[in-house]
């Protein structure tokens, strides 16, 4: 039996024949359950990896890999209605550094958003009408840009967003972090615009998210 021990991506544990459990029978449950989800585990217990199935499952790019992947599992022999219905994006905050000014953290930030949107619109370029602009300076601005070109389509969005904590959990841990950490949370900050911008995405623009933390840490 190959455990796929460190591995999180849904396809290569299929295709390549690693042991799953399959708990691809929790999606109409999951569905049920609304828009906006958060999935709160222990390290290690798999959260990247239910993430990634998601987005397997629900990408309408792979709907022509539908059967090579879920075929053998609970959720191939009875799918949802749902299933490669919606476009899917992931953001990913373990890889935002999270050293320097508050300044220097921002534009990673910023960096990060950008580089998810962009490669999004290029996946999916061929679904749009218009172009989506990426605004280097201002991810909030790109992100206005996929929600504009995404609401002239048939389809809907799902946000995966991997390890939201993890960033804000390691500023608090570096040098001065409590007050990096502020001024990225609180008042103007700008940490605090990204999630309102999902939260109003979510309230009314056809956005569906799912959020995983990483590990926790306290101080």
């Amino acid at each position: 039996m190959k455990f796929p021990y460190g591995l999180s991506d849904f396809a290569t544990l299929i295709q390549e024949g690693y042991w799953y459990q399959d708990h691809t029978d929790r999606i109409p449950r999951l569905e049920e359950a609304g828009r906006q989800l958060i999935f709160i585990r222990p390290r290690r217990f798999g959260k990247s990896l239910l993430l990634s199935m998601l987005e397997h499952y629900y990408d309408l790019n792979r709907a022509d890999q539908f059967e090579a992947l879920f075929g053998g599992l609970a959720s191939g022999r009875a799918p949802t209605p749902l299933r490669n219905r919606f476009f899917v994006m992931n953001w990913d905050f373990s890889l935002i550094k999270s050293q320097g000014a508050v300044g220097d953290i921002e534009g990673a930030l910023h960096q990060h958003l950008n580089d998810c949107i962009e490669d999004f619109a290029r996946r999916y370029r061929g679904h749009f009408q218009d172009p989506i602009s990426i605004h280097r300076e201002n991810a909030l601005s790109s992100w206005r840009s996929t929600l504009t070109a995404i609401a002239q389509t048939p389809h809907k969005l799902y946000l995966l967003i991997d390890e939201y904590d993890n960033f804000a959990n390691e500023v608090l841990m570096a040098e001065a972090g409590v007050d990096r950490y502020a001024g990225l949370l609180y008042g103007e900050g700008l940490l605090k615009d990204v999630f309102k911008a999902v939260k109003a995405a979510a309230g009314g623009q056809g956005l569906i998210a799912s959020l995983s933390p990483g590990s926790r840490r306290w101080c």
